[in-house]
Parts: structure tokens; sequence; C-alpha cells
């Protein structure tokens, strides 16, 4: 995908993002609707102006380079696309998250209200609904109180990406707006359907909203789903530390997501406060000898008797035998790597510790909550989140931007074009501020000495400047 950069002198860069005119010419403009919407009346400025960016860094030197900035999110004064002639879709792909309904809902609303669209289609079961012909046609009366439920009315599926037969079918029902909610993956997937519908010359607007439950989109503050799962691991680790509390020498282990990135097991502890100890896959750790893991814990429970263990899904998997095929999470046809289950593995190899020293006897309590979390609608928060990412989706194509995902950068939504999101995962940055607030709360060990911190991000950077 070709980049669409601006710079100047004084080091501002705007990473653009694709416009249907930048390929198709004479393309005529129509007013927004929006300013003869009543409910925008009271609204001084309707539009988003043309030359508003957003700056990626929201704290730089005063002589620094102004820096990386991107497209603002709003409404525009002219679109692209006549009310009547607009036939819009919306899929949803890979695992569920707190949110999907109610940017389903709002994108539906959005489209109807704000602009007077009456045609939108939602693709059922994720990509192969587009070419296995699954729709439902979709009007505000259908979603109007679908924000209540959790998962996707429209059903998702990993996988069933054939680029070709999909942009061949957005061609034969023409559709000229897609609308398409996902984690890493899908969005890549569905850069490749904009380069597709860009080499055809067709007129068709393809908008990602970011959606993984582990909010390791980069370049945007968070991604939907990510404080209701924050919220909702709260039950576990109180119910944790509860059974914990309530026993002589009591070990809570609650395992929640994060396959790469510990986001949601950092916040989740520092929201708690009840933690002992947290274990993410951008931090290290080992079980044996002075200093590991099993010492920490027969300590803590000397010092409070009782402990609990927070770990994300994707810790410590390089510890876990890899002929050990009993405890994968098997049924999930997700395209993702398989990963054993961490906190079982974890939780018996305590159990095996203590039985083996008999120093004393432990009380060990394993709680899963991850699909129960995935399911439950979104929270008050995430809800004006959803809405206010599915409004910006839908001026963003109506004002004839394509090829792009909308989120919030340093607080105010943007158009960013897929090759930024694509360009690698969100990770827990353990030099940093947050990391050290949290082993502050815990009194955790870090694992890891200073030198090997250092040359652990060396290498990263090294990797990443390669690539």
């Amino acid at each position: 995908m070709h980049a669409k950069i601006t710079s100047t002198v004084s080091g501002f860069v705007l990473e653009d993002v694709p416009h249907l005119s930048d390929y198709i010419s004479d393309l005529p403009t129509y007013p927004d609707p929006l300013q003869n919407n009543p409910s925008y009346s009271v609204v001084k400025q309707y539009f988003v102006n043309v030359d508003d960016t957003v700056a990626q860094q929201a704290i730089v030197h005063k002589e620094s380079p102004r820096g990386i900035h991107f497209r603002r999110a709003g409404p525009a004064q002219k679109v692209y696309f006549d009310s009547e002639e607009v036939h819009a879709c919306i899929v949803t792909c890979g695992g569920l998250c707190p949110g999907l309904n109610t940017v389903i809902r709002e994108i539906v609303c959005g489209l109807y209200h704000m602009y007077g669209v009456h045609r939108v289609l939602g693709i059922e079961g994720g990509y192969t609904g587009f070419y296995s012909r699954n729709t439902v046609p979709l009007t505000p009366k259908v979603v109007n109180d679908i924000h209540k439920r959790g998962g996707t009315i429209l059903g998702t599926s990993y996988g069933g990406h054939d680029t070709s037969k999909i942009v061949d079918n957005i061609q034969d029902r023409g559709i000229n707006q897609v609308y398409i909610l996902g984690g890493y993956g899908t969005q890549k997937e569905a850069a490749m359907i904009f380069e597709e519908i860009r080499r055809r010359g067709l007129k068709v607007s393809v908008v990602g909203i970011p959606k993984t439950i582990d909010n390791d989109i980069p370049v945007i503050d968070k991604s939907i789903g990510f404080d209701t799962a924050v919220e909702e691991a709260q039950r576990a680790i109180n119910s944790a530390h509860v059974e914990a509390e309530s026993t002589e020498n009591g070990i809570g282990v609650v395992k929640l997501m994060g396959r790469y990135s510990g986001l949601i097991a950092m916040y989740a502890t520092l929201a708690s406060r009840d933690v002992d100890c947290c274990l993410i896959p951008e931090s290290p750790f080992y079980l044996e000898g002075p200093g590991g893991l099993l010492e920490f814990i027969e300590k803590r429970l000397r010092e409070q008797g009782h402990m609990v263990i927070v770990i994300a899904e994707g810790a410590g998997q390089e510890l876990l035998p890899n002929n050990n095929t009993s405890n994968i999470n098997k049924g999930d046809a997700s395209p993702d790597e398989l990963l054993q289950d961490v906190g079982l593995w974890l939780s018996q190899n305590i159990k095996d510790h203590f039985a083996k020293c008999q120093k004393m006897a432990i009380n060990l309590k394993y709680i899963d909550p991850t699909y129960m979390i995935r399911a439950i609608p979104s929270n008050a928060s995430d809800n004006v989140y959803c809405t206010l990412l599915a409004q910006s989706s839908v001026h963003g194509a109506m004002a004839g931007y394509t090829g792009f995902t909308v989120g919030p950068v340093n607080g105010r939504n943007c158009y960013i074009p897929f090759h930024l999101i694509n360009e690698g995962e969100k990770r827990v940055v353990i030099t940093d501020r947050m990391w050290a607030r949290l082993l502050s709360s815990t009194h955790q060990p870090s694992f890891l000495n200073p030198q090997e911190i250092r040359e652990r991000e060396e290498r990263t950077e090294h990797q990443t400047s390669e690539g």
C-alpha cells in the first residue's frame, strides 16, 4: 500500500488517508445533509476544517520537529455520495468483544438519521458471508436495542478471507460503503480489499473499525471493549481475592486475555489493588531458584497469609513443555497460534512445588473468566466510545475517504491509513512509567535485572528496524 504523506520544513508530517478522488476523476460533490439536520442546529461549527490534524505525540520539546499528524475525523462540508445512491454494508470478523452491537447500531442510525441513507446491509458470519450471500437488511428499528446484548447480531468467524470473491460480491451488489469491524488481522485483510477495489477503480469507501479486546492495535489510544474487559476482570480478581483471603495460605490465580500484549492484565491489576503479582508476555519470569516466582509466593504467603496472581494468557509460554498438547485450547477456529493454558500449568506447578517442599499447605483456586468477559455487553464508557467511532467512520466514508481505520489519538478521533495500523501490535513497555506503577502497587520483583531489561529493549528495537 502506497503511503500518502505530506511534509513541511518545520518537521510537520501528515500521514493522510486515501480519497476516492485519488483514483477516480471528476467525482461530483454534494452539500453535507447535516447542515439541515435539526439535531445539529445548536452546533456552532458543523464541519471539520479540511486542514485540521491531530498530533501523534502529545509531548514534544520546543525545538523538536512537529512530528506525525493524522487527519481529524468529523463531518465534511462537501460529501462525495448522494444519500439516495449509498448502499452500505457492515461485517464483523474475528473473536467477540464487548461493544460490537453498539457499533453496528450507531453506524446504521448514523447513516439513517444524519445522512438519510436507507440501504444498509449486514453481512452475516464474517468475511465468508460476502460470497456465501448471508445477509440481513439493517434499519434503526432492527438495531434499536441490540447495544444491550453481548456478541454480534451479524455473527462472526475467523478466516474465510478471499479478496477477489469479496470484491466481486461488493461489485455485484452495488455496495459502495464497506464497514469492517475487526482486530489486527482483520484490518490487514481490509487493506487488501481496499487495494483490490482501488485497482478496479470502483467508487467504494472501505472503513475499518478497530476491534480487539486485547487493545493491541497500534497508534490508537484504545480499541472497543477494552474498558469493559478491564472492568469485568475486576469481578474475577475480587472473587480470587475473597477465596484466597478466606483460607490459610490461600492463592487465587486469574488468567486474563492477552496473547502478545498484557494491557488488560496490567490495567486490571492497577485498578484492583488486590493483586500481588501480575505476569504478562512482555516481562519474562522464571519459577525456580533465587528471585523466582515460587520464592516470591512463599515470601508473600509468610507475610500476609494469602496471595492473588494475575497472568495474561500469553505469559510464560516459553516455559511450557512443547509436547504437552492436553491443555491447548482446541476447537477455536482462530488462525492465530494455539496457546497452551498457562494458567492451569502455573497452578499445577505451584501445587507441585508446595507438595514437594512440604513447607506449608496451600489452598489454590484457579479462575479463567475469558469467555465470560468477551460475551458481555459494553459498559457505559465503551458505549459512548463506540458511538463516537461509528459516527466518525460514517462521516469519513461520506466525505469520500477510504482505506482507513478510525480511532482516537491523544483523545481526538482521526482517520489513520491501514498501513500504519498493520505495522505491528501494541505491547506493554516494561521500561515505561505505567509498568513501574504496577510494580510499586504489587511489590513484585521484575524477575529481570536492569541490564537484562535494557538488552531486551535493544533487541526489540533492532528487530523492528530490520523489519
